[in-house]
């Protein structure tokens, strides 16, 4: 403030000029320092007072974090607590009564074989495509304006619930979103891959004034949505300028840009399937070298692609600079001099540069390239699913803003295990699922608590709300409405019977009970969902079409399946609702409940009194906190 009241007076430059920053930012061993960026440390699971605590490596580093804070780990959770936490975790919906009495009765070894049907079942890549997709700002129209559909955009979801169920490598994950078309030409699920990139949104109305923006703006897209996806970076804060925070410059900005310098997004015919059952469609791509799919301003000369990428003065296509190569990231490249260990020559008549191929060569290289942080990127995002935060717990963010990691040596463990499986999610997914420190109960100790109030060292299992998508899908399994149909075209139908991954993502019309319930808008990616409490998600269990119409099938299901009486039909509702019996007091108050209201439906001269009644009680259940959150 004094130096400002003097007239801001120098007689010299405040700091170096913008290029020879740009030229270091990155390289030097103060930024190469920082805990993200370093390789991969070796930990080893440490040393531990109470062993028989311990089921997995991974149990080690979470009890010697809590033993150094005098805390105390929870005991196993009761059998019906894990067995509604392990299916709602890994497939997404409610656990049968019957697989409760199943998993008491198969004792430690019996677990880790549910663990392992479940992670083989179908619906894990339904369930956990969805968390993918929030990160992959995946929609199925354009936004703005028009907002067009994308009708072949469909194929995007579906590639990513199949690679999920087949445990694609994430290496290979990673390859064939940025580069299918180059790495796999002749699959049509890595052609369905590179979706990735043309999920952004983009403008059909667009002046003449805009066409190279709007271009650079989809050139942005595509860079960023890598950056925070793969790599957990925010690299489109260097688009204007240097970025403020992280070893992140422009140069390297529009290095990145440049790899995607003539990418498109066009629609291909491909053959999906072998034999009978074989069949042509049309994929949407992000591609090169294929006519583009038009917009509206097509017709007006949008050349839809530009054949060179030029550095921008703070992002203003007014302010060419020199042209772009492409690059990578200094921070985390690893090559003093030489030629680029990823550099990928185009085949002759190629029609694509293949520099894609060598940008995702880059992100999962571990001994010169950006592997070592991708695996940390990925496992984090794995864990934060299954204990409601992750161990850094800004998973889009792994730069000097983001948060420090609770447990680095856990994490670094689990990223080698990534690696070391030949990067297999499902491994990471079976190390976590059968670890103590999942397995834990959810109740809570005034000791522990006070301590560690937000449970940021995990000596219990916190409480977590179902995700919208899993909510709709366990009304629907428990009333017997869902309809299990895999794969294909979507919907924007509320009262669809399919899993809540296959409605349309139009982003001017968003589903509405999966936005009440913290559903993202898809304009960019989204590591994190908020959870919120309000007053209209409650008027939706009340008054909602579909949670009234789910309690009306579910007791239709009762009353045909019971050999009569209210005692066993509302047993009969527990289990398929909540997964257990219900207490004698329970059972009390709910028989007293449905008479009641039978009585006053008689008396307001209703025929069917007695469905209505039991129609309110079936309500009454899946509006149960206890349905919403998980033990």
């Amino acid at each position: 403030a004094q130096w400002l009241d003097l007239g801001a007076p120098y007689d010299a430059p405040l700091g170096d000029s913008e290029n020879t920053h740009a030229a270091e930012m990155g390289r030097s061993a103060a930024d190469r320092s920082f805990w993200s960026f370093v390789p991969l440390s070796a930990p080893v699971p440490p040393s531990v007072q109470t062993v028989s605590w311990c089921h997995t490596p991974l149990d080690r580093f979470v009890l010697a974090s809590l033993e150094s804070r005098g805390l105390t780990p929870n005991t196993e959770a009761d059998p019906r607590a894990l067995t509604r936490r392990l299916y709602a975790d890994v497939l997404g919906l409610p656990a049968p009564a019957e697989e409760v009495e199943a998993l008491r009765e198969a004792g430690p070894e019996g677990y880790d074989v549910v663990v392992d049907r479940l992670l083989n079942r179908p619906e894990f890549g339904e369930k956990w495509a969805r968390h993918w997709l929030d990160i992959a700002r995946f929609a199925e129209s354009g936004g703005f304006e028009h907002d067009s559909d994308r009708l072949s955009a469909y194929h995007y979801r579906d590639f990513v619930i199949k690679a999920l169920n087949d445990d694609l490598p994430f290496d290979d994950f990673v390859r064939w979103q940025l580069a299918g078309d180059e790495v796999a030409p002749d699959n049509p699920w890595a052609l369905m891959a590179t979706g990735f990139l043309t999920a952004g949104v983009l403008p059909s109305q667009v002046t003449e004034a805009e066409f190279e923006r709007t271009r650079y703006d989809q050139l942005d897209d595509m860079v960023a949505t890598t950056g925070v996806a793969f790599l957990g970076l925010t690299v489109g804060c260097a688009r204007c300028h240097d970025h403020k925070y992280d070893p992140i410059s422009s140069r390297d900005y529009y290095q990145l840009v440049a790899n995607f310098t003539t990418t498109v997004p066009s629609e291909i015919t491909a053959t999906i399937g072998t034999g009978p059952a074989s069949r042509t469609e049309k994929i949407l791509v992000g591609t090169e070298g294929l006519p583009p799919v038009e917009n509206h301003a097509g017709g007006r000369g949008y050349p839809y692609f530009y054949p060179q990428t030029h550095h921008l003065l703070r992002g203003d296509t007014n302010q060419k600079q020199e042209p772009a190569s492409p690059g990578y990231l200094s921070v985390l490249t690893n090559v003093e001099s030489g030629p680029s260990p990823w550099s990928i020559a185009a085949p002759d008549g190629s029609r694509t540069s293949h520099r894609r191929h060598a940008l995702a060569e880059w992100l999962v290289d571990t001994k010169h390239g950006a592997g070592n942080l991708a695996a940390r990127v990925l496992v984090n995002r794995i864990w934060q699913h299954y204990f409601g935060r992750g161990l850094v717990s800004t998973p889009n963010d792994f730069g000097m803003q983001g948060q420090r990691p609770t447990h680095p040596e856990l994490l670094d463990w689990l990223a080698s295990e990534l690696i070391r499986s030949g990067w297999s999610m499902k491994h990471i997914h079976r190390l976590i699922l059968t670890s103590q420190v999942y397995r834990q109960s959810s109740a809570t100790d005034p000791t522990d608590s006070e301590q560690d109030p937000e449970n940021r060292w995990y000596w219990r299992r916190s409480l977590q709300r179902l995700d919208a998508e899993i909510l709709r899908d366990s009304m629907l399994a428990s009333s017997g409405r869902i309809e299990r149909r895999m794969y294909g075209l979507g919907t924007l139908d509320e009262a669809m019977r399919r899993r809540s991954v296959y409605f349309t993502i139009k982003r001017s019309q968003l589903i509405s009970s999966m936005q009440l319930f913290d559903a993202p808008e898809p304009l960019s990616s989204i590591g994190e969902r908020a959870t919120t409490t309000t007053a209209p998600q409650a008027l939706m269990f009340l008054n909602g079409s579909l949670v009234r119409q789910c309690a009306e099938d579910l007791a239709s299901q009762l009353v045909r399946n019971s050999a009569g009486g209210l005692d066993p039909i509302i047993r009969a509702a527990y289990r398929s609702v909540l997964s257990r019996e219900p207490t004698a007091e329970e059972m009390q108050a709910h028989v007293a409940e449905i008479q009641r209201d039978q009585a006053d439906y008689e008396a307001a001269g209703h025929a069917n009194a007695p469905t209505l009644a039991l129609q309110n009680f079936c309500q009454l259940l899946v509006s149960l906190n206890e349905f919403m959150y998980l033990p």
